[in-house]
């Protein structure tokens, strides 16, 4: 297997974009290297089947997602409330809008993992962490509510975010900003 970190990372990104605009069906090692503009042949010289790319990809998606701490750090300026959390569920609708191609990977990947078992440990570990370190910033950070109160929010915004990207058309008459109040004044009355 080839070694060049860069270009294994770019290999990966390429195929998080060949997900969310084409499928899991869609994710060969031909879509990878077009999508990358690389020689034909070189993702299977970085990965040594489909499992092990979809498995890369899955782990990678995730380090796109996480936000910078340097913005984390200007986010939680104000004071500890309810209208934080408001504030810190838009910001979360803003980032996976700008991150929009890697949310409809995470979905491919999520529906491709019932499938195969090493892409749903890795996804189950990803983001079962993301969920704990949630919780933990959440409590560390003295934001009203408890672990339940972050599960709920992290089920009711990943609702949301299915909606909002997969049938725009079922929430078309509501608006989203508002929608995101609701949830959260509904969550932490």
């Amino acid at each position: 297997m080839a070694r060049n970190p860069a270009r294994r990372t770019a290999l990966v990104d390429a195929a998080i974009e060949v997900l969310a605009q084409e499928g899991a069906r869609g994710l060969t090692f031909r879509a990878v290297d077009a999508r990358a503009g690389v020689p034909a042949g070189t993702a299977s010289n970085y990965f040594a089947n489909r499992d092990e790319l979809f498995t890369q990809a899955g782990a990678r998606i995730h380090v796109r997602m996480t936000p910078d701490p340097a913005q984390v750090d200007v986010a939680m300026r104000p004071a500890p409330s309810r209208e934080l959390v408001t504030e810190l569920m838009h910001w979360l609708m803003r980032r996976m809008t700008e991150e929009r191609t890697g949310y409809l990977a995470l979905l491919e990947l999520r529906l491709e993992a019932t499938r195969r078992p090493a892409l749903q440990a890795e996804l189950t570990r990803a983001v079962h962490a993301e969920l704990e370190e949630s919780i933990r910033f959440h409590l560390d950070a003295g934001l009203p509510g408890d672990a339940d109160t972050v599960r709920v929010l992290y089920l009711a915004m990943t609702g949301l975010l299915l909606e909002h990207f997969t049938l725009p058309g079922v929430l078309s008459d509501v608006d989203l900003e508002r929608l995101v109040e609701t949830v959260v004044t509904r969550i932490l009355p």
